[in-house]
C-alpha cells in the first residue's frame, strides 16, 4: 500500500508541504488516504467530550475526517491554543451545539484541502483562527474558510496559536469596547494571564498608566515585565485601595474584567464617574444580578458584557480585528508569551493547571 508520504511525493507536491505535514505523516503513515489532487479522508485524533464536567471527562480519540464541503478548508494543526473558554464549555456554563462535542476555539495549522467556492486560500497556507465554531482539540478539521486568517511568516506557529482568541480580545477590549486613549488610567484583572499579559502590553503602547491585578508574587514580576506600571497582588492588598492610592483618588477610566463574581463589585468602586466596567469573562464564577440603582449611585457607570463573536461576525470585521494584532506582534509592540507547551494528550492536566491558576501567559497544545 502506497503511504500519504509516497503518493504526496509521487504527485509532485513542495517539499514545503511535505515539510508541514511531516511530523503528523510519521505518526501513522496510513492515516489518510488520497484522491484526486488531494487527501479526500483522513483519521485524526479528537477530544471529545460526553458529558459535562471535570477534566477527566476529556477523551482523545480517533476520528475520521471527510473532504471538505464547500467553503469549507480542512486544516491539520500545528498548535492549538488552551482558553478559560474551554473550560466554561467543557463544564456546561456554556452550552455547546450538542454532545460529544470537540472543544477547542483557536489553533494554528496549515491547509491540506480546500472545498468547493473556497477563494484565497490554498493548498500549504499558514492559517490561523479564534473564535468559533468549536472543534480546535484536534489533529485535523474542517474550518469554515470566513474563518481563517492568514500568518506571515515571520509570526511562529505557537505564537500564532497562542495570540487568536487572546489578542482579538484584547484588539476589541481596547479598541472598541474603550477606546484607550494617551493618559488613561486602566484597571486589567489577571495580568499575568493570557489575555492580561497581551492587553497591558497594548494598553501601554497606546500611552495608558496600567495597573494589573495578580495572584502571587511570581506573577506579579511578569506583569511588570509585560506593561503594567503598578500591580497589585489582591492577596496581600485591597484592590480597591491601592487603587484610589495610585490614582491620586481619581480613580480609573476603565476596568477590564475576566475573573467576575470575586473581582466585580470591587472594580465598580476603582471607577471614576462615568467610567465603564467591562466583564469578559467569569473565571471566578457568575456575576450575581446586577442593580442599575448601584451603577447611578457610584457615578453613573457603564457596565458592558461583552463577546469576540459579536466583534468579529462579519468578514471584514474579522479581518480587521486580527489585521491590527498581526501589525502590532510584527511591530514588535506587543510580545505573545507562551508560558507552557503540552501534548494534546495531556489536555486534562493542562485544564487542571488552567483551573488551579497555576498558569502564566499562554498554554499551548501540540498535536
Amino acid at each position: 500500500m502506497v503511504s500519504p508520504r509516497q503518493a504526496l511525493r509521487k504527485r509532485g507536491s513542495t517539499r514545503w508541504f511535505l515539510a508541514q505535514l511531516e511530523g503528523a505523516v510519521q505518526r501513522d503513515d496510513a492515516a489518510c488516504t488520497e484522491g484526486v489532487g488531494r487527501y479526500e479522508k483522513c483519521m485524526s485524533r479528537a477530544v471529545r467530550v460526553y458529558e459535562f464536567g471535570g477534566p477527566e471527562v476529556l477523551r482523545v480519540e480517533e476520528v475520521t475526517v471527510p473532504p471538505p464541503a464547500g467553503h469549507e478548508v480542512r486544516v491539520r494543526h500545528t498548535a492549538v491554543g488552551l482558553n478559560f473558554i474551554d473550560v466554561y464549555y467543557r463544564t456546561g456554563q456554556y452550552v455547546p451545539p450538542g454532545l460529544p462535542f470537540v472543544p477547542g476555539l483557536e489553533a494554528a495549522g496549515v491547509v491540506e484541502a480546500v472545498g468547493e467556492g473556497v477563494t484565497g486560500f490554498a493548498v500549504g497556507d499558514r492559517i490561523a483562527y479564534a473564535g468559533g465554531p468549536l472543534g480546535a482539540y484536534a489533529d485535523v478539521r474542517l474550518l469554515p474558510a470566513e474563518r481563517a486568517i492568514k500568518i506571515p511568516p515571520e509570526i511562529a506557529d505557537d505564537t500564532a496559536a497562542a495570540m487568536m482568541l487572546k489578542g482579538m480580545t484584547a484588539q476589541y477590549l481596547l479598541r472598541q469596547t474603550y477606546r484607550v486613549q494617551p493618559g488613561d488610567f486602566v484597571l486589567f484583572h489577571a495580568a499575568a494571564g493570557g489575555v492580561g499579559l497581551i492587553a497591558c502590553q497594548w494598553a501601554k503602547h497606546l500611552g495608558a498608566t496600567v495597573i494589573g491585578t495578580v495572584g502571587s508574587a511570581v506573577k506579579a514580576d511578569v506583569a511588570r515585565a509585560h506593561g503594567c506600571d503598578h500591580v497589585i497582588d489582591y492577596t496581600q492588598e485591597n484592590f480597591v485601595a491601592r487603587v484610589a492610592e495610585v490614582t491620586g483618588g481619581k480613580k480609573v477610566s476603565v476596568v477590564y474584567d475576566g475573573v467576575g463574581r470575586s473581582t466585580f463589585e470591587g472594580s465598580l468602586d476603582c471607577l471614576r464617574p462615568r467610567g465603564m466596567m467591562v466583564l469578559f469573562g467569569q473565571s471566578s464564577g457568575k456575576v450575581p444580578p446586577v442593580d442599575l440603582g448601584v451603577i447611578a449611585a457610584k457615578g453613573s457607570l457603564f457596565v458592558t458584557r461583552p463577546s469576540l463573536f459579536a466583534y468579529t461576525s462579519t468578514r471584514a470585521e474579522l479581518e480587521a480585528c486580527a489585521g491590527e494584532l498581526i501589525e502590532v506582534v510584527r511591530q514588535g509592540a506587543v510580545t505573545i508569551p507562551v508560558g507552557a507547551r503540552r501534548a494534546l494528550s495531556d489536555v486534562a492536566a493542562a485544564h487542571e493547571a488552567l483551573e488551579a491558576r497555576l498558569t502564566t501567559g499562554a498554554t499551548v497544545l501540540t498535536p
